[in-house]
């Protein structure tokens, strides 16, 4: 049976987007089945939502050619400043002090907004020969057979290709209907996610600052007198701040903010996210891959997110591509298996991180927050522990995918 693509991808956030780039970048036929209208998402105007790229996902960007379009518009991180205290009497003494400056190869990371990198990947996209997109489409049935995969779409349609990959989010409905399970938990906390602007420039400088009920990241965005706002807290308490109106919720924030960058006003849209922590039991089937949040979730408190998928679609375009290149099959269960063993032991020991430095810190307990300040403070005044921690910030410690080691596949 003749396919319509060699890869399919279900999912046309950023991950897909980029797995598509790579891909057919090394000749392979692609398809993006998008389930909302790609047009009207690029032209959407700054709300507020923007990322943290690794300095390693930059190299990606940069070998797929979408970072031309973004180098103007994109933040670097230039320090990052933690520490630990409460809302209202401020920092405890000792906190933990990045700079950027402790690596050779430059910012360890970029503030990139949602709407320009949404926008790049789309124009990227439809340079490309041999990408297909289908936007506003909803998947609602597959079929898996040892040639392939097939899928139905809202409308009727059916299209095939040889692999499907599921870009589609923590509630993929790839992995569900390939019977793939999750295991995690719930951390009974919401993000409140928003952007404020303040009279005081921020000199691109990321800070994290830990209560405990949870952490506020105050992270710099292009302009230098914008910042975006991770606030995490209760989610019963993150229900009540979301309903109040502008000024109470400015007035909410203030404690917590500080004034160290002066006056604030909130400057974009107000959105919540609930936090849960969640892992797929197997990042690949046969015909079948995971990338992004359709493998993991992880807590937002190291901005890792999307980086974690970048190294995702990495190690899947070079698995992929180099079984192309010595006549495998690219969707047979050893190939794709590469793929998983590649990604698992990574993706499950940053999500167990991430979730131990949440329970570090979010709570009160005298002894624990004696020990993670001293810990801290440890930490800044060792050079080499300080500089191991930069690398890894900025993505580029471990085994590495060629292109977020800024290579071509």
């Amino acid at each position: 049976m003749k396919q319509d693509a060699d890869i399919m991808i279900v999912g046309g956030g950023l991950n897909g987007p980029a797995l598509a780039l790579a891909l057919a970048g090394a000749g392979l036929r692609v398809m993006v089945v998008d389930a909302r209208a790609a047009p009207a998402r690029a032209e959407v105007g700054f709300d507020g939502r923007a990322y943290s790229l690794a300095l390693a996902s930059k190299r990606l960007l940069s070998v797929l050619g979408v970072w031309p379009a973004l180098d103007a518009v994109a933040q670097p991180i230039l320090q990052v400043k933690a520490s630990d205290g409460r809302a209202g009497t401020g920092a405890a003494p000792c906190f933990l002090h990045f700079d950027h400056a402790e690596i050779e190869e430059g910012p360890m990371g970029f503030m990139v907004e949602d709407r320009h990198l949404y926008a790049a990947f789309l124009a990227a996209m439809q340079a490309t020969p041999g990408i297909t997109l289908v936007s506003g489409e909803t998947v609602v049935a597959q079929d898996m057979t040892p040639q392939g995969a097939t899928v139905t779409l809202g409308s009727g349609a059916t299209l095939s290709a040889r692999v499907l990959v599921g870009c589609d989010g923590r509630q993929s409905g790839v992995a569900a209907r390939a019977g793939i399970t999750r295991t995690g938990r719930d951390y009974g906390q919401t993000a409140l996610v928003t952007a404020v602007s303040h009279t005081l420039p921020h000199h691109g400088i990321a800070h994290q600052f830990f209560m405990p009920e949870g952490p506020l990241a105050i992270l710099p965005l292009h302009g230098g007198h914008r910042s975006q706002i991770v606030w995490t807290t209760s989610t019963a308490r993150a229900a009540a701040i979301q309903a109040l109106g502008d000024a109470d919720y400015l007035a909410a924030l203030r404690p917590r903010f500080g004034d160290f960058l002066g006056e604030i006003a909130l400057a974009g849209v107000r959105f919540t996210y609930p936090l849960s922590l969640s892992l797929v039991a197997q990042f690949a089937a046969p015909r079948l891959a995971l990338v992004g949040d359709a493998a993991h979730g992880v807590h937002p408190i190291a901005g890792q997110g999307l980086n974690l998928g970048l190294r995702d679609v990495g190690a899947l375009a070079q698995v992929v591509i180099e079984a192309a290149r010595r006549g495998e099959d690219i969707g047979g269960a050893d190939v794709l298996d590469r793929y998983q063993q590649w990604r698992r032991f990574d993706t499950t020991a940053l999500a167990l991180g991430m979730d131990a430095v949440n329970t570090l810190f979010s709570n009160d307990n005298p002894l624990m927050r004696l020990g993670r300040d001293l810990g801290m403070g440890a930490i800044s005044a060792l050079p080499a522990l300080r500089r191991r921690f930069v690398r890894t910030a900025a993505g580029l410690e471990g085994d590495l995918p060629r292109l977020l080691q800024g290579q071509k596949i």
